[in-house]
């Protein structure tokens, strides 16, 4: 196959500044309503993008655990190598991509940690595999073998088999505050739609026509 002759012409719908939300939340929160109706799999899994050190990005897939008018939610490991880089620079972005509805949201932030009760609440929540498997894993460390991970996990298992799995101090939740997001719309011809919204000041947020 050639690759170069891979393409898609995207007919489903529009998108028109007249028509969407003043805060960007409330767009994303249409948005996001109509692809749960759209039975997307993996609907809120999201790109993140950080910067190393030398400032050369880096990007991997996360899960959306929430969101709010405040910003977009995800957990991981403080100490991995995103944990650090984001403590190290705050400034992210983030990636949905709905093929399904031909649609990209894309977001320009600042990350903060959430408040301890809220990875709390949400550690809590998640399956207890999933709560031993955050304390097994020194996520993003070289190690010998998946041997060392399973055994360390059947361990803990074992340690905590009869009480509440605390919440290891180095794992808990990032809230990406936005300064920029865009909806883009696939359309036919690669004519498509891009609304972009920024925030001016406060909870002001300007809305613009970009080219495609």
């Amino acid at each position: 196959m050639n690759i170069a002759s891979i393409r898609r012409d995207y007919q489903l719908r529009s998108l028109s500044e007249n028509d969407v939300a003043t805060h960007p939340l409330k767009q994303f929160s249409i948005w996001w309503d109509e692809a749960i109706a759209s039975e997307i799999d993996e609907v809120n899994a999201m790109t993140l993008s950080t910067a190393r050190a030398d400032g050369s990005p880096t990007s991997r897939i996360v899960l959306l655990k929430g969101y709010d008018e405040s910003g977009f939610v995800f957990y991981t490991n403080y100490e991995s190598n995103k944990g650090k880089q984001i403590t190290h620079n705050p400034s992210v972005a983030l990636l949905f991509f709905w093929k399904e509805l031909e649609r990209q949201v894309r977001i320009q932030g600042i990350c903060q940690r959430v408040t301890a009760e809220e990875s709390d609440a949400y550690f809590h929540s998640r399956p207890i595999g999933s709560q031993l498997g955050a304390w097994a894993s020194p996520q993003s460390q070289r190690i010998d073998g998946r041997e060392m991970l399973e055994s360390r996990a059947a361990e803990l298992k074992i340690q905590y088999q009869d009480v509440t799995i605390p919440r290891p101090p180095h794992w808990g939740g990032f809230r990406v505050v936005p300064t920029e997001v865009e909806f883009w719309q696939g359309r036919s011809n690669r004519l498509h739609d891009r609304i972009l919204y920024s925030n001016e000041e406060a909870d002001a947020w300007k809305i613009e026509r970009l080219a495609p």
